[in-house]
């Protein structure tokens, strides 16, 4: 709430708008909603909100301050808390995704619809829209009208709707073993949101290319690419290239390798052999070149190379 002073010396009370983040899933992306008019809703609380696939329930994670409003406009005020009844009924229709999940599945293969997997499916805490998430061999998008009349014959009291996924979260719902050896992938145990992975960050980072080596279990680059390349990119920053020639306490040599996350450099030595030393112990040689070279040029303020002002050198 803010205060401020009104024309007539009054004081005029501005409310601020409360906003929460809801999530829907147990690792699932937070979205925000309006809640000032349940001021004394708290993060572990649950709340009805209207969404974009229909009314859903939602866990209150956090409550945000000061939070300025999006460029796509304002948010949507939450509807009201949850009842006690509100959480045994999304438990009911939760156990029947399953059951839903396995008649698509069986309408599917009825079809004989190729390269479409049907991953899972998702009721609205009312039951009122059943969704059908399936993933694609391809990236192309297939035609399921037929499926879905189908489906829609069988649970005719909640709106169908097939909905598309990807590699990535088709491997967050299904989880299991990471290919890093974790029980549980990170997609399922942490992450909210995929960020954009590229092979740069493997080759910023001097992984093996080898496509075992960076390619997570769903087929796609892993996202812990991403954990430490910010890292890396700000240690290298401050390290020389490979091939550039330094001076160390034990003399000149040619840049061989380097450890960003060691901040030190492997150097192969003039007089022969490899040392590796702290970037801090060691001088670019050009640079120290190009100070020996002027410090041997004539003073430029004076003709004929006499110079007494100490300009040389």
């Amino acid at each position: 709430m803010r205060v401020f002073l009104g024309m007539a010396g009054g004081i005029v009370k501005v409310m601020q708008p409360f906003i929460v983040g809801i999530r829907f899933q147990k690792v699932g992306k937070v979205y925000h909603f309006d809640a000032t008019s349940y001021p004394d809703i708290q993060p572990g609380d649950f709340a009805i909100v209207e969404t974009s696939r229909g009314r859903q329930l939602g866990e209150v994670v956090r409550v945000l301050e000061d939070l300025q409003p999006s460029s796509e406009g304002s948010w949507k005020p939450i509807q009201r808390k949850a009842t006690p009844r509100d959480l045994v009924m999304r438990q009911l229709w939760q156990r029947k995704e399953v059951e839903a999940m396995v008649a698509s599945r069986a309408k599917a293969a009825e079809m004989k619809l190729k390269g479409v997997k049907i991953v899972a499916a998702e009721y609205t805490f009312d039951g009122a829209r059943l969704s059908i998430l399936y993933s694609t061999e391809t990236e192309e998008k297939v035609d399921l009208r037929y499926l879905r009349n189908a489906v829609q014959r069988i649970y005719p009291r909640s709106k169908v709707e097939m909905r598309q996924i990807g590699p990535r979260d088709v491997a967050k719902l299904l989880g299991g073993m990471g290919a890093c050896g974790l029980e549980t992938r990170c997609c399922s145990m942490f992450l909210t949101e995929f960020s954009p992975i590229s092979i740069k960050m493997a080759k910023e980072q001097g992984i093996s290319l080898t496509p075992s080596e960076i390619t997570g279990m769903c087929g796609r680059l892993r996202c812990c690419l991403i954990y430490e390349y910010e890292q890396y990119v700000e240690a290298r920053k401050q390290l020389p290239k490979r091939g550039k020639r330094v001076v160390s306490p034990r003399g000149e040599g040619k840049v061989q390798d380097i450890f960003p996350l060691k901040d030190t450099v492997l150097v192969e030595l003039d007089t022969g052999g490899l040392a590796e030393f702290p970037r801090l112990d060691l001088q670019p040689w050009d640079e120290l070149e190009a100070l020996r070279r002027k410090s041997q040029e004539p003073c430029d303020k004076h003709e004929g190379g006499e110079c007494d002002c100490g300009g040389k050198g």
